[in-house]
C-alpha cells in the first residue's frame, strides 16, 4: 500500500507558539526553538511511518507542508521519501497510485474556538468556504484527495483540529496531542492580534504523543486494508464556489472578501488567484 503523509508544524505536541517554534530567525521572528520544533515534528512523522509500516505500508511519501519547512531530512525514517514543493499546485502531487492520505502536525482552521495556533494558510484568514462548507488546510486537501479518489485515513494535531477532521471526513482515525484553552474565535481581531490570540494549550509529553500516533496510524492502515469502505469519500456537487473572508491588516482596517468559481474541479478552484475586495459587513 502506498500512503501520502501531509505534514505541518503548529499541531505538534510541544510546539508552544508560532514566533519561537515555527519560524526561523532569519524571517524576522525570534525563532529561538525552530530547530527543536522541526525535530519534534520529524519524530512525530517517524512515529506515524512506523505505525503505517507495521500495518502493511509498502511505500510512504512525506510532504513537508510547513511554509518555512518543518522536516529534518537526516532524521526522517529512511523508509519514507520526502517531498517539498508542488509546481502544479493542488492536488499537491497526489494521484490515484496512492491508497490513503494522512496528516501529522495539523492545526485547526481559522477562527476555531479552543484551538491552538489555528489559522488557514496565514493568520489573515477569517474563514474559507467551498460550496458553503467551512474548510481549513485539512479540508482543502481532503476534498482534493476525494476528487482523486483517495480517502483520508489518519490525522494528528490539536483536539479542535481532530474534531474538525472527524466532522468533515467521517471514519478518519485521529490523535489529539494537545488541547487549546482559548474559548473565543477571535473574529474581530486584525491579523497581528489574531496571530497571538490562541497560544494557550495543554500538551501531551512528546513521547506519549508519538506512541499514540504510531498505534493509531497502524490501526488506520489496517482498517484501510480490511474495510476500505469505512473511509467514505467526501464529495461536493459541482459547480464549485470558493469564498474567503480576510481580516484587516491593522486595527481600524477593513475586512476583505474574495469569490471564485470553477465548473468541475475543486483542485483547480483552489489554484485560482485571489482578488479580494473591501467587505463592509
Amino acid at each position: 500500500m502506498k500512503i501520502y503523509i501531509m505534514t505541518d508544524m503548529e499541531g505538534v505536541a510541544g510546539i508552544l507558539d508560532h514566533d519561537n517554534w515555527c519560524q526561523p530567525p532569519e524571517r524576522s521572528y525570534p525563532g529561538r526553538y525552530y530547530d527543536l520544533g522541526r525535530e519534534l515534528l520529524t519524530r512525530e512523522v517517524n512515529a506515524a511511518i512506523e505505525g503505517l509500516w507495521q500495518g502493511g505500508a509498502e511505500e510512504i511519501v512525506v510532504a513537508d507542508g510547513h511554509g518555512a519547512g518543518g522536516i529534518v531530512p537526516p532524521l526522517l525514517d529512511r523508509r519514507a521519501k520526502l517531498m517539498r514543493g508542488w509546481p502544479r499546485g493542488y492536488p499537491l502531487e497526489l494521484d490515484p497510485t496512492f491508497d490513503g492520505v494522512c496528516w501529522v502536525g495539523q492545526h485547526a482552521k481559522a477562527s476555531t474556538p479552543y484551538a491552538h495556533l489555528a489559522h488557514t494558510q496565514w493568520f489573515n484568514y477569517i474563514d474559507q468556504t467551498i460550496n458553503g462548507i467551512s474548510v481549513g488546510e485539512f479540508g482543502q486537501f481532503a476534498l482534493c484527495a476525494a476528487e482523486v479518489g483517495i480517502p483520508a485515513i489518519f490525522a494528528s494535531g490539536d483536539e479542535a483540529f481532530c474534531q474538525e477532521a472527524m466532522r468533515l471526513t467521517p471514519g478518519i482515525i485521529t490523535v489529539a496531542v494537545k488541547r487549546g484553552l482559548t474559548p473565543d474565535d477571535g473574529l474581530d481581531l486584525d491579523t497581528d492580534a489574531y496571530m497571538h490570540h490562541n497560544l494557550a494549550a495543554v500538551h501531551l509529553h512528546p513521547e506519549v504523543a508519538r506512541n499514540a500516533i504510531r498505534d493509531r496510524a497502524q490501526a488506520a492502515i489496517v482498517r484501510l486494508r480490511e474495510e476500505r469502505d469505512s473511509y467514505p469519500l467526501v464529495r461536493l456537487d459541482p459547480p464549485y464556489e470558493r469564498v474567503t473572508l480576510f481580516r484587516p491588516d491593522k486595527p481600524g482596517g477593513h475586512r476583505s472578501i474574495d469569490r471564485a468559481t470553477h465548473p468541475d474541479s475543486i483542485s483547480a478552484l483552489l489554484n485560482m488567484p485571489f482578488v479580494p475586495v473591501i467587505h463592509e459587513s
